[in-house]
């Protein structure tokens, strides 16, 4: 009997690698960059949030990474529908099955794709803001 990370390794392993195969460079990048990107936005903004956001993006890496998130949790089609309406000790699950699946698809778009996290170049969404105030600041000191 499989446990459930080793089933979330082998799911992974197979659809990285298909993305590899099949999917265009600039697709591989965004697909390894929101491997390595989605856990955090999911611990500062929550499941369902994180979830409607990479839903909303238009670029295939990102549908695919949602599309393959989804199935290897168990929930192909439904898994941001479900995230939305599960009461809390579900949603508390679904929230850490989904976190231990991103370990290894993380861990695989570093190793297949050959995406390094200090290569990875933040969304413009995702970009933090820069410090306006700051900046006029130190203008006027000078």
């Amino acid at each position: 009997m499989k446990t459930r990370d080793r089933k979330y390794a082998s799911e992974a392993v197979n659809r990285v690698s298909a993305v590899k195969e099949t999917a265009s460079e600039v697709d591989r990048n965004r697909y390894g960059a929101m491997a390595h990107q989605l856990p955090i936005l999911i611990r500062s903004a929550g499941l369902a949030q994180a979830l409607a956001f990479l839903e909303t993006r238009e670029f295939i890496g990102h549908q695919l990474l949602l599309n393959d998130l989804a199935a290897t949790v168990g929930l192909p089609d439904t898994l941001v529908q479900r995230a939305r309406v599960a009461p809390l000790e579900e949603y508390m699950h679904l929230t850490r099955q989904v976190m231990a699946a991103l370990l290894w698809y993380k861990r695989f778009a570093q190793s297949i794709l050959d995406i390094k996290a200090s290569d990875v170049v933040k969304d413009a969404n995702l970009a933090p803001v820069p410090d306006v105030k700051a900046s006029s600041t130190e203008d006027k000191e000078k």
